[in-house]
């Protein structure tokens, strides 16, 4: 178990934008960062990165906590997981609390768990085959150096090899306590009728471990190395619980910063040409691996920059094959740019070919819009045949009508327009038609989607928006705890009955408030923070909002969250010479108004609920009744000379005789 002066440590190094900015490309915005949603599809930025508070709110999804609850929610980390991989980046030593870990403790890993660990296992084995095993030396270490690959970027990207012998893996990780079935389903092991001891998946071929964003080893891919066997050259793992080929891109996790710094990704399609690209100073890059290019794979890169360089090898075919690719990256919003190396070229030769600064100028200035590439593709068997060339520019203007920016379209079609001499109302006209079709297949699938999906009951309302009543004692008592948790710590100046001076902080205020009615909370994460607080008076600390930010309750770091980046803090009113009252600028005025308003709705709150006990009463126990009649009129009597005094002005953001 990792020892709390280590979660201190990590807690108090760790930069919250440094971690968010590894998957989500940040823009200042004022004091903060803004970005789009990692967890959404949104074209409007809605992620908020406060660095000053060290926190991060996703205001379209309502998620929101600290550096190590974001690597939680998008790697699915879990605690110690999220703690390990920050203790790591940041060169943090992990100190472990010597605890006996209960039996029960040890077989509560789930089975995700044990694939990731099962991969961790096989990558450190293939690689210690390939640098120390004679046949990893002689057949894996020197293909990679036939490749011209240097060691250190061997080690980068963690290559490995796997023995001939057909069971090698296999006999070690049974033999390290992993079971016949965790290496089925990870895909390393085969169990056929015929070999009951197992057959390794790679074996005999140089090993390329595919990782997560985060750096997790979730499958491999495997080349083999003899000519002479009639097998795929390439070897992929087959789907798991972790790894899902449609979600990850080759090489991002090691080129994810480069991406992210040149504003700019290189896409190729196989493992040597991010890696060779990486070995001439290249590092921007990533690979859809042989596969065909996917929604989640675009929408990783677009973390991290939405400027695209497909490079293609020249194979007329293939290029053909990735109008689909172009297509798709349009319509995630994507500015797109293509590259044919020459013939017998690919990104992986010819980065081995030609210095660095040479390939950078290259791709620079050969590099062409979609527009100048689909034209050069689609006219080269065109001639003088019209029919063909008017197929060719619906394709291109096709293409242009997955642009989902209105001034890109436009601006695109002016292009198409001067390049082939049309007039742009045939253009506009033709980007209509397609548009339709387009929305007309878009409107098919949904159609389909929704036949499949069972029929929506209708839900109630909460029970608090039915109950105007309930729903104002709620937003007042969130509206105390959140000041509480925004402003706990500031002294506020006030004067007793005696108009003497005295001094008190928010947090002791608001609680005094809470004490003095006997006030029961109504939301559960409410009632853990009060109670928190109150221990921690009874300590000599003031707990406000970073005292619970790393509360690892979702539901408290939720609220939390919520009262430390209001909804306003998405705005950068600055940036257009706006400049609105902040919230909190006027905290005493602020905190005691609104203790005021929270007992006015609490004390029509309990009339109302000790009016529903009457009629129970009413014939049964004369005294009860009366009882409560009069509990009414005193509350009445409280409301009213409460109503006298209390006014409030959303502009002053206070409360003065403001009457009912």
């Amino acid at each position: 178990m990792i020892s709390k002066q280590t979660i201190d440590k990590i807690f108090s190094t760790i930069r919250v934008e440094e971690i968010v900015g590894e998957y989500v490309q940040l823009k200042r915005a004022g004091s903060n960062y803004k970005g789009l949603s990692p967890f959404h599809d949104e074209k409007t930025p809605s992620f908020v990165v406060s660095a000053s508070k060290q926190i991060w709110k996703d205001f379209s999804t309502g998620k929101g906590g600290t550096a190590i609850s974001f690597l939680m929610e998008i790697e699915n980390f879990t605690y110690p997981e999220a703690l390990r991989h920050a203790a790591k980046k940041y060169g943090i030593e992990i100190e472990e609390d010597q605890r006996e870990i209960s039996e029960e403790a040890k077989n509560a890993q789930t089975e995700k768990d044990l694939l990731y660990k099962i991969h961790e296992v096989a990558n450190n084995y293939f690689q210690e085959i390939l640098w120390s095993a004679e046949d990893g030396r002689s057949i894996g270490l020197s293909y990679f150096k036939e490749r011209e690959l240097k060691d250190d970027i061997i080690k980068k990207f963690q290559l490995g090899y796997s023995p001939e012998k057909k069971n090698a893996f296999t006999a070690y990780a049974l033999e390290k306590g992993y079971s016949k079935e965790i290496l089925e389903k990870s895909g390393l092991s085969i169990f056929p009728e015929n070999a009951p001891a197992g057959v390794d998946r790679f074996r005999e071929r140089v090993i390329f471990p595919i990782h997560s964003f985060s750096g997790r080893v979730l499958g491999f891919g495997a080349r083999i190395l003899k000519n002479n066997v009639k097998t795929a050259k390439y070897l992929n793992s087959p789907e798991t619980e972790i790894y899902h080929k449609s979600n990850v891109l080759y090489g991002l996790n090691q080129s994810k910063q480069a991406i992210s710094r040149k504003n700019a990704c290189l896409l190729v399609e196989g493992y040597m040409d991010v890696i060779s690209l990486h070995m001439s100073g290249i590092e921007n890059v990533v690979a859809s691996s042989g596969t065909s290019l996917t929604t989640e794979q675009i929408k990783l890169i677009k973390r991290l920059t939405e400027n695209v360089t497909i490079l293609f090898d020249g194979d007329n075919a293939g290029i053909k094959a990735s109008f689909r690719s172009i297509d798709m990256l349009l319509t995630e919003g994507m500015n797109i740019r293509v590259l044919l190396f020459p013939d017998g070229d690919d990104p992986d030769s010819f980065a081995r070919k030609h210095p660095q600064e040479y390939v950078e100028k290259y791709i620079e200035n050969e590099a062409m819009d979609f527009i100048d590439f689909k034209a050069e593709i689609l006219l080269r068997d065109v001639e003088n045949d019209p029919i063909k060339k008017a197929e060719a520019i619906r394709d291109i203007v096709k293409s242009v009508s997955f642009v989902q920016n209105a001034l890109k379209r436009e601006v695109y079609l002016k292009e198409v327009s001067n390049k082939f001499g049309l007039s742009e109302q045939s253009l506009f006209n033709e980007l209509d038609v397609q548009k339709q079709i387009t929305q007309n297949q878009t409107q098919h699938v949904q159609h389909q989607k929704e036949k499949a999906l069972p029929k929506m009951e209708i839900v109630p309302l909460d029970q608090e928006k039915e109950d105007p009543f309930l729903y104002d004692v709620l937003f007042m008592e969130n509206k105390l705890v959140d000041h509480m948790l925004m402003f706990g710590d500031i002294v506020l100046k006030r004067k007793n009955e005696n108009n003497e001076e005295y001094q008190i902080t928010v947090i002791e205020e608001i609680l005094h408030h809470f004490e003095e009615e006997q006030y029961v909370f109504l939301v559960k994460e409410n009632e853990i923070i009060i109670n928190q607080v109150r221990e921690g008076i009874q300590k000599e600390e003031l707990r406000s909002g970073n005292f619970f930010v790393s509360f690892m309750d979702e539901e408290i770091t939720s609220k939390v969250v919520d009262a430390l980046i209001p909804l306003d803090e998405l705005e950068n009113w600055a940036s257009r010479n706006i400049y609105p009252p902040n919230y909190g600028d006027k905290v005493a005025d602020q905190v005691k108004g609104d203790v005021l308003l929270h007992k006015y709705r609490y004390i029509d709150y309990l009339i109302k609920e000790t009016a529903k006990e009457l009629d129970q009463y009413s014939n049964s126990d004369e005294v009860k009744y009366y009882e409560l009649i009069k509990k009414i009129t005193l509350l009445k009597q409280a409301s009213i000379r409460l109503s006298n005094i209390i006014e409030y002005s959303p502009i002053k953001g206070i409360y003065i005789n403001r009457k009912r």
